[in-house]
């Protein structure tokens, strides 16, 4: 069989992935186990491999796929207790309270609260939370879900405390036959830095492009323009500036969990001392149109008035019934970043929670094949997501429905993403280890056939691809993480066959792939879903690719300058 041939039967599984979720608009908990299932027949049938060596594969994503819902899980869990508690409710008001002017909020709730968020939740998380919110202070429910998709895009890169680099990068990089798990680790660390330094220039101006969306689109009923952009300029740019820094710094010299807590924690603490010191604040209150101007595409029948307390969490206080303090509803985030801190392998801690086969039980040469995984569940952020949230019961003095109320609703959410992550990521496993079987046609992986099949079509230009593969990765698969285990072996076979650094390839792939967050049929569906507007998801995208193809444009043009000097 040719090479061409091979390359299209191992791109089967992810087309008809991209087919059944795209074209037929089937849930990824429909589609996934479908592509697994094509994945099962092509390596049983043009790859030949045995079932148990199938079977193995198999396992090996779904030992990933349980350290990664454990890791949502925790996620999930620590969310909905801090809104049981109305932490959450109690931090918006704190950066609404600062101005009620709505390019202030647009820049305070809208991106430093959806990007805080998804480094502490992420999985689709933010956009819901925030958009209720957002529609609370007055915005449509239209320009609600585009600001907070937009706003929260670029802290995707890393996601939930950094899953989409490590394990994403890190596990699917050291499944490459040759590439050791040291190697895979010191790549992945290399990359998390390298990916910040991507999103320097255009990450820079994600607020004053969220502010520029909900003034463009929904200042005026009659005419659009970006006048009143002008007045909150200078403050979209301070604050951009206050939240790009620490997350280039924070990736490169600690570590992919950290970039999106620490930037908007610190990003957004600066630019609210600069706002309360009256600096930078415009001089004039910019509003939204009235409610009652409002175009029919904007809201829907459930989508207007204030967010409910089953919304924002903002119906259980706790003090007696009086509201917590600012800095008693920020105390469990902080607890957090110590607890992640102390425990990543660069600590005794760490290297004791990573060495130990209690805490990191591995399940060596699977179904007696080659074929190695493990769950790291005490080193896993998940663990310690859990461990505050359990810390953060007695500090709200929580009654025990409300605990169950938040853990049955984290169990809850985390199993619609259950199914599809454990399929795709079994997919993955296949594509991967399909070469370690002996005899495999052309002696070499599934996922290497894909990449010379790519590389042949595309030599001398892959560059230019690199980064709307990364887009369309997280449109499809609607997570920058599973983006990252399906394309980042991918990427890196390929850059090393056509002499490209590898580090940039994939860093650039995972920073336009924040991007497609903007534009993912999940996240829209799932933003749309809490103000009432399903239906609505064909707006939503077409808006947003306006900033998803200028991102990614800069991207690819900041790649293509550098594979020429490295």
């Amino acid at each position: 069989m040719s090479d061409l041939l091979l390359a299209a039967a191992a791109a089967l599984p992810l087309t008809v992935a991209a087919t059944l979720l795209v074209g037929a608009l089937w849930p990824a908990a429909k589609a996934m186990p479908i592509a697994w299932l094509t994945a099962v027949i092509v390596a049983a049938t043009v790859w030949q491999l045995p079932i148990r060596w199938i079977g193995a594969a198999t396992a090996w994503g779904v030992l990933l796929a349980i350290e990664i819902l454990w890791i949502v899980f925790g996620a999930l869990v620590l969310l909905y207790t801090l809104q049981q508690a109305g932490a959450i409710s109690r931090i918006t008001s704190g950066f609404a309270s600062i101005s009620s002017d709505h390019r202030v909020q647009t820049i305070l709730v809208g991106f430093f609260l959806t990007t805080f968020l998804t480094g502490v939740a992420g999985f689709g998380t933010p956009a819901a939370i925030v958009a209720p919110l957002l529609v609370g202070l007055g915005f449509p429910a239209l320009a609600a879900v585009i600001v907070a998709l937009v706003g929260h895009a670029i802290a995707t890169t890393f996601g939930a405390v950094g899953v989409p680099i490590h394990p994403g990068v890190t596990q699917a990089v050291g499944s490459i036959n040759g590439v050791s798990v040291a190697e895979a680790t010191a790549f992945s660390a290399d990359v998390s830095g390298l990916v910040g330094i991507y999103h320097l220039l255009p990450g820079l101006f994600m607020p004053l492009v969220t502010v520029s969306m909900l003034v463009y689109f929904f200042g005026d009923t009659t005419k659009r323009s970006l006048t009143a952009v002008r007045p909150v300029i200078p403050l979209a740019l301070f604050a951009g500036g206050a939240f790009i820094a620490p997350f280039v710094l924070t990736a490169t010299f600690v570590g992919p969990e950290f970039p999106s807590i620490i930037a908007p924690m610190v990003g957004g603490g600066l630019t609210v001392t600069m706002l309360k010191r009256g600096l930078l604040l415009p001089q004039n209150e910019w509003r939204l149109p009235a409610e009652g101007a409002w175009p029919e595409t904007w809201t829907g029948p459930t989508a207007t008035g204030k967010a409910t307390d089953s919304e924002t969490g903002s119906g259980t206080m706790t003090d007696g019934g009086t509201s917590i303090s600012l800095v008693r509803a920020w105390v469990p985030y902080l607890l957090l970043v110590m607890l992640l801190v102390g425990t990543r392998d660069f600590t005794p801690v760490g290297r004791v929670l990573t060495e130990i086969n209690v805490f990191a039980p591995t399940w060596v040469n699977i179904f007696g094949t080659t074929i190695t995984n493990g769950v790291e569940w005490a080193y896993a952020p998940g663990t310690w997501l859990v461990v505050t949230a359990l810390v953060s019961i007695p500090l709200y003095g929580l009654s025990y429905t409300e605990i169950t109320r938040a853990w049955n609703k984290a169990g809850k959410t985390a199993v619609g993403p259950a199914v599809a992550l454990v399929f795709i990521i079994a997919t993955v496993g296949i594509l991967l280890h399909s070469g370690q079987y002996t005899g495999v046609p052309g002696d070499q992986s599934m996922m290497l056939a894909l990449a010379d099949g790519i590389g042949s079509i595309f030599d001398g230009m892959y560059a230019a691809v690199v980064a709307p593969i990364g887009v369309i990765g997280t449109f499809v698969t609607g997570s920058v993480m599973i983006s990252n285990v399906t394309f980042s072996p991918m990427q890196y076979e390929l850059a090393g066959e056509m002499g490209l650094n590898q580090v940039h390839v994939v860093a650039a792939q995972a920073a336009a792939g924040a991007m497609g967050n903007a534009i993912s049929i999940h996240n829209v569906i799932a933003a749309l879903a809490t103000v009432g507007l399903v239906g609505k998801e064909g707006i939503v995208i077409r808006v947003n690719l306006l900033p998803v193809v200028g991102y990614t444009i800069v991207i690819t043009l900041l790649l293509s300058v550098t594979v020429v000097f490295v």
